[in-house]
């Protein structure tokens, strides 16, 4: 199973902007779709953004869509979500994730996961 850590979270005032890297174990990390979901208190986990191993498949949610970016480093088995214009709204812990057979935005077809990284956006 691959181990996943991120890192990155923090505090930021509205509008401001955070990256979050989530660097992987596993070797094979390259051939993995990899995710990134978050879960606010009190809700449940949602979906924010996928890459597959290409790069060929590359989601966003709605409510990130252009203001969020993901991206990948497969020479350093690291992916990254660079966090721009955040809202009180995008306050979560934010979790890593991969699948070795799905580019999916549903949380369950994940293999492995992170501990979460807390991002705070005050207003």
């Amino acid at each position: 199973q691959v181990q996943l850590v991120e890192s990155g979270g923090g505090l930021v005032q509205a509008g401001g902007s955070l990256r979050l890297s989530c660097a992987a174990s596993e070797r094979t990390f390259s051939s993995y779709t990899m995710g990134w979901f978050r879960q606010a208190p009190g809700k449940e986990r949602e979906f924010v953004a996928l890459r597959s191993w290409s790069g060929a498949s590359t989601y966003y949610a709605e409510a990130v869509k252009g203001r969020f970016t993901i991206s990948r480093d497969n020479a350093k088995n690291t992916v990254y979500l660079q966090m721009n214009s955040l809202k009180p709204e995008d306050t979560a812990v934010y979790y890593c994730a991969s699948s070795k057979l799905f580019a999916s935005t549903r949380a369950h077809q994940y293999d492995s996961w992170g501990q979460g990284t807390q991002v705070t956006v005050s207003s």
